[in-house]
């Protein structure tokens, strides 16, 4: 900043000074590229290209399959000189903000409402990929959980042209069906976390089909699976991750129009049982995850009974073979 003095002495010479930014301002945002994470339009502009590389990594494969509003996310990139992977963030949600903050240089301010996130970002976090993508990066996404679409703790298979969800607790075996389905023919959409279209009259869901994910413990069901390494993760359980891509006998698809809700109910006889499930119990099981502002739960809440049109059945099982046999008659029916 000039002091009082130098303007003064400038302005006598004729030669007004440049005013800079305030040293509060973000710098202007050069790069830009758009994504379609899970299928929804996304413009991210930063001050950084190396910023849109990690975006690239996380969702460049996505491709457009909602006409919808473009959410906008904005990056700052702070020099920090630092190498050291920030702390774990914390997070609060204020009516229709959610508010990530890690230290002053790594924070993120979703408006869940508008589908606008601003973060800041330090080139130390960038040092960290797993870090800074999933507890940074990944943030953005937040809004198409909230603006877009409903988020449903399940896995998405299609078989015959009619769709599954697997839901489950954790632990219930959603990836492990979901890939021994693919395996046996069908089409893989998403290991767990499926994203169903909160507007329109469809049960259109979509997921992440260019990975599969296993715990560790999946080797002794999948003979592929037998030495590869424990893929770190910046949080949760360990996990073998693999990229469907080089997986040739796995047949993907972005979507699925869901006509089947399956729980899954593990057990240790070796047979394979369909029931009845209850509405109540699933609409519940869909509402806990949700989060954000009034009206978007509103919608998200319409979405969730819509969906709730699909047939719902409990699937007790323990041997693969058998549950996939017992998925593939009910689609059938």
């Amino acid at each position: 900043m000039l002091s009082l003095e130098q303007i003064e002495a400038a302005c006598a010479a004729g030669k007004m000074p440049v005013v800079c930014r305030h040293e509060l301002e973000v710098p202007e945002l050069t790069f830009s590229r758009i994504y379609y994470p899970f299928g929804f339009p996304m413009e991210v502009r930063s001050n950084s290209n190396e910023v849109l590389e990690h975006f690239t990594a996380m969702w460049g494969k996505f491709r457009p399959h909602f006409e919808a509003d473009m959410l906008r996310t904005e990056v700052v990139l702070v020099d920090d000189g630092s190498t050291d992977c920030p702390p774990e963030p914390s997070h609060q949600i204020f009516g229709s903000w959610l508010i990530c903050v890690a230290d002053s240089r790594n924070s993120v301010v979703a408006d869940l409402q508008n589908g606008i996130t601003r973060i800041t970002v330090s080139r130390g976090a960038l040092r960290h990929p797993l870090y800074v993508q999933y507890f940074l990066l990944g943030l953005a996404s937040s809004c198409i959980s909230t603006c877009l679409a409903t988020p449903i703790h399940a896995g998405c298979v299609a078989f015959n042209g009619r769709g599954f969800l697997l839901c489950g607790d954790s632990g219930a075996g959603k990836s492990t069906l979901s890939y021994a389905c693919a395996r046996a023919g069908w089409n893989y959409v998403s290991d767990d976390a499926s994203y169903m279209l909160s507007h329109g009259d469809r049960r259109m869901v979509s997921g992440n089909p260019h990975q599969v994910r296993f715990r560790p413990s999946a080797a002794e069901l999948f003979p592929e699976l037998l030495g590869l390494a424990v893929t770190p993760r910046a949080a949760g359980k360990p996990s073998i991750e693999l990229p469907t891509a080089g997986m040739p006998y796995i047949k993907t698809a972005d979507t699925a129009c869901i006509d089947f809700m399956v729980f899954l109910k593990r057990r240790d006889n070796g047979f394979a049982e369909i029931e009845p499930y209850s509405a109540d119990a699933a609409r519940l099981f869909m509402r806990q995850v949700l989060f954000g502002p009034e009206p978007t739960l509103t919608a998200q809440h319409a979405a969730i009974e819509r969906m709730l049109g699909a047939r719902l059945v409990a699937l007790h099982y323990s041997d693969l073979r058998l549950a996939i046999a017992r998925l593939e008659e009910l689609s059938m029916q």
